[in-house]
């Protein structure tokens, strides 16, 4: 499903207190309708009338109404005048203390959500932690919401929960999960409500935004007990019902979320069924659709159109009828059946039209660039761009930026497809290549604005990444590698280089769902330090590879130390090829008896990143090769690339890096060098005991004098954290069970008495109060990635950004309890006896053990092994 450019529920309005019913009414009522410009023009009237009456409070509350209109349509400026108005009047005005509290907190409140919106979340946050004061001020007082707005409590909840958007975005992501636990805590104490119920819905969707989605499920469960219990309430159970039915709906967009898309389904057909709104049926319908089209489901899609447009039309001209045209449409341009008279272009056409009745230029955006996309799938590239190029305008006027890079990495699409298919001379064609690379930049430029997942921007619409997103890099990166004639430039190399490294951070940011990810030493910077270290350290000149999948080649960047120049080759092959490939070799190199086909899989491989680049790594006396890899070659252990008779691992030391910088990278002090060892052996939750884990804890401590042992029942996770405050150890190892997913919340180590999750086990490594250097490495031995999770290897990737360790030493398949007990001795054998080896090297010793050992000679006993981070 695409995503929304709309906020799901719109900021709520507040009610004077004083004269002028019919202005506020009527103002209200357009508002809550979506006619925003026309509500514009009433809430003018009435600021004006307050203003004629001397009415200070009355005109305050009306200035801020007015802001939060003027939001809606995009005009900031006079959004950020109105609301600065109306928080002056409201301080100075000689009100009670009840009031005053109220509206200053409602108007503070209105104020953050509009500096959040213009991305200013530092700013936000305080203003919505003042209003947070002054909710509390008055907690228990009559509310001054209208319409459907909840009393103060709830206000309250939606502020809170608005703080913890603003503390991720901030990357407090531990102080932001840490409020949502406190106001679970708060509302698990209140009274049976549907002010309750309306709170426990706006935590779960508030839970689900930050990825948390078992505790979603949850508080989404609590919301939809309390309104069944209510409903026996004849005074209040057409509410109960209506609220029943919007948190089925959450409930729905909860499951599809974790791909649970037949109980998706079932919530949202319960929601259609339980509300007698016409806007939730409309929304429920829309929902079950899209969902059913992503399924590929399309006869059963089609049955729900006509419903779906009799709903449309008997709404009156608003948003919400316009969005609902828009959706309707993008679930149809997807089935085989879009035929007139309900055609999408019909449906974006009549919803263009009609957003311009509404004077609302975000709206207008939104279908006009599907409107030009739609020419841009039937090969109409005139009239694409020029209603793209029209999109464009209008979201950049209305300060849309959500929307806007979709519009800009539409234009620079149509014009790539135009230069690759075109018949011009070449220096026309080249003209709209760079054109084309300039959208994209653009695009990409306005994607890293909004910091975090888009999908928080809209939490009702679900968002795919790897649709959505993804593609826009990887288009931008072929146009930059892919000139009209002779070979890439230094600058555009260079360029595709830093686009990878922006895909790699925005890919762990809508991982993590937050943007802390900021780490101070670029690799350029290590790989130049490696040469100053080479005549001290054994074996420590590195070379950076960095392969990027492409539609149709596989294109490798190549890092040279003391060589300002970037290589480059490629190999023409197909992007499916490729993945096939190497999903072919990922299962078979986990298997003891196919040796033969691993070779020949991993030869192919080793062909495509590393054959071409041979002779200058050996001129270079290269002696190790960081990875920073792309897509699925994550999965793959690059240490059994095989040239045909050695694998790579007995050439080079290998590392792999999330990106392309580092944290304060440097060479592990061996002296005093202090290890905590925790393990687990016994047999829980139904995993297999770890027999040799003792074996490992012998041979470590034997290697590492200064080793504290947590073993079994006294491994626990508090045991753990407490050991990490107290002392300031350099090496953490857990030889542990433990799954790296891409599912954040399935990434998890064992402890004796519980899992942890990764924001556990990143909160516990963060308790090293001791020493502000970070640790220097963490060792996750016997952890694996999840089987059959082609994004697997980002869980990994993820606990080694989050750990905040220099190095992270781990597994990408659960290996022979032995052999894993044999290489994790050996490495710190070599480590501690080889002061001149960089970890790099001592886990390739340590591997090159394992290759020559009768017992553990094959790939699936010593490939697994990773190491990432800072190699030396």
């Amino acid at each position: 499903m695409s995503q929304s450019p709309y906020p799901s529920e719109a900021p709520y309005l507040s009610k004077v207190p004083y004269p002028s019913e019919e202005l506020e009414q009527q103002g209200r009522s357009l508002y809550e309708t979506g006619r925003f410009t026309e509500a514009v023009a009433v809430l003018q009237r009435a600021v004006t009338s307050y203003q004629q009456q001397g009415d200070t409070s009355g005109q305050a509350i009306a200035l801020s109404n007015l802001a939060l209109t003027y939001r809606q349509i995009g005009e900031w400026s006079q959004a950020n005048d109105a609301i600065q108005t109306s928080l002056m009047l409201l301080t100075d005005v000689s009100a009670q203390a009840s009031d005053r509290s109220s509206g200053l907190a409602q108007v503070l409140d209105i104020q953050g959500d509009l500096q959040f919106a213009q991305g200013r979340a530092e700013q936000a946050l305080t203003r919505w932690q003042q209003a947070a004061e002054y909710y509390g001020a008055i907690d228990g007082a009559p509310d001054n919401a209208i319409g459907n707005a909840p009393d103060a409590s709830n206000r309250l909840t939606q502020n809170r929960i608005n703080q913890s958007r603003a503390l991720q975005t901030l990357g407090f992501y531990q102080k932001s999960l840490t409020l949502l636990d406190q106001l679970a805590q708060s509302l698990a104490t209140q009274p049976a409500s549907l002010n309750k119920a309306t709170a426990l819905r706006k935590l779960g969707e508030g839970l689900r935004v930050v990825g948390r989605l078992e505790e979603a499920q949850v508080q989404l469960g609590d919301s939809l007990a309390i309104a069944q219990q209510l409903l026996t309430d004849s005074k209040i159970a057409e509410e109960a019902a209506e609220s029943m039915a919007l948190t089925q709906v959450s409930l729905g967009n909860t499951a599809r979320a974790e791909q649970e898309n037949e109980t998706a389904l079932g919530w949202y057909q319960q929601a259609a069924d339980t509300s007698s709104s016409s806007k939730t049926q409309l929304q429920a319908n829309l929902n079950q659709m899209s969902l059913l089209v992503e399924m590929e489901r399309f006869l059963q899609a089609q049955q729900l159109v006509p419903t779906i447009q009799a709903q449309i039309e008997a709404l009156p001209l608003s948003r919400t009828a316009v969005y609902a045209r828009i959706n309707l449409a993008e679930s149809l341009s997807k089935t085989n059946a879009d035929a007139e008279p309900l055609s999408s272009a019909t449906l974006l056409s009549t919803a263009v039209k009609q957003s311009q009745q509404l004077g609302d230029q975000r709206t207008q955006s939104y279908a006009l660039g599907l409107l030009g996309r739609l020419y841009e799938n039937t090969r109409q590239w005139s009239s694409a761009k020029e209603l793209t190029q029209q999109a464009l305008q209008l979201s950049t006027a209305a300060n849309a930026t959500d929307v806007t890079y979709l519009w800009q990495w539409q234009l620079g699409r149509i014009l790539k497809t135009q230069f690759e298919q075109g018949n011009a001379p070449a220096e026309k064609l080249e003209q709209n290549r760079t054109e084309a690379i300039n959208l994209y930049r653009q695009a990409i430029e306005t994607l890293q604005s909004l910091r975090l997942d888009i999908a928080s921007i809209n939490p009702d619409q679900q968002f795919s990444f790897r649709k959505n997103v993804e593609p826009a890099y990887r288009e931008h990166i072929e146009l930059l590698l892919h000139p009209v004639v002779d070979k890439p430039s230094q600058a555009d190399l260079t360029a595709a280089r830093d686009a990878l490294e922006s895909l790699q951070t925005v890919e762990l940011q809508n991982f993590f769902r937050e943007a802390c990810l900021d780490v101070p030493i670029a690799i350029d910077q290590v790989v130049e330090e490696t040469t100053a270290l080479a005549e001290s350290s054994t074996n420590a000149l590195a070379a950076v590879v960095y392969p990027i999948i492409l539609s149709d080649s596989l294109e490798i960047v190549l890092k040279l130390p003391d060589q300002s120049e970037l290589l480059h080759y490629s190999t023409q092959i197909a992007q499916d090829k490729v993945e096939s490939t190497l999903l072919e070799l990922r299962h078979q190199i986990t298997q003891p008896d196919s040796l033969e086909s691993v070779q020949s899989l991993s030869q192919r491989a080793y062909d495509w990143l590393i054959r071409p680049a041979e002779q200058v790594l050996q001129a270079e006396e290269i002696s190790t090769l960081v990875f920073v890899l792309d897509g699925f070659l994550k999965n793959i252990p690059m240490a059994a690339l095989y040239d045909g008779s050695h694998y790579l691992v007995e050439t080079y030391g290998v590392a792999l890096t999330p990106g392309l910088e580092l944290f304060n990278p440097q060479p592990i002090e061996r002296q005093g060098l202090r290890l905590l060892f925790a393990g687990l052996s016994d047999s829980v939750e139904g995993f297999s005991s770890l027999e040799a884990v003792e074996v490992e804890k012998e041979g470590i401590v034997e290697e590492v004098s200064q080793t504290t042992v947590l073993l079994n029942q006294t491994f626990t996770a508090q045991a753990l954290e407490t050991e990490i405050e107290q002392t300031p150890f350099d090496i953490v190892h857990l030889a542990t069970h433990g799954e790296f997913s891409s599912d954040r919340n399935k990434t998890f180590i064992r402890s004796s008495d519980r899992r942890m999750t990764m924001d556990e086990l990143d909160r516990i490594l963060q308790t090293r109060q001791a020493r502000p250097d970070p640790i220097e490495l963490l060792a996750l031995s016997a952890c694996e990635t999840a089987e059959g999770d082609e994004q697997a290897a980002l869980g990994l990737a993820g606990v080694a950004v989050r750990a905040g360790a220099r190095s992270t030493l781990a597994s990408l398949w659960s290996t022979d309890d032995r052999s894993n007990a044999f290489l994790m001795i050996e490495f710190y054998r070599q480590l501690m006896q080889n002061p001149s080896f960089s970890k790099s090297q001592a886990l390739r010793q340590a591997q090159l053990k394992l290759v020559t050992h009768p017992n553990y000679g094959h790939p699936s006993y010593w490939a697994p092994y990773v190491l990432l981070g800072n190699w030396l």
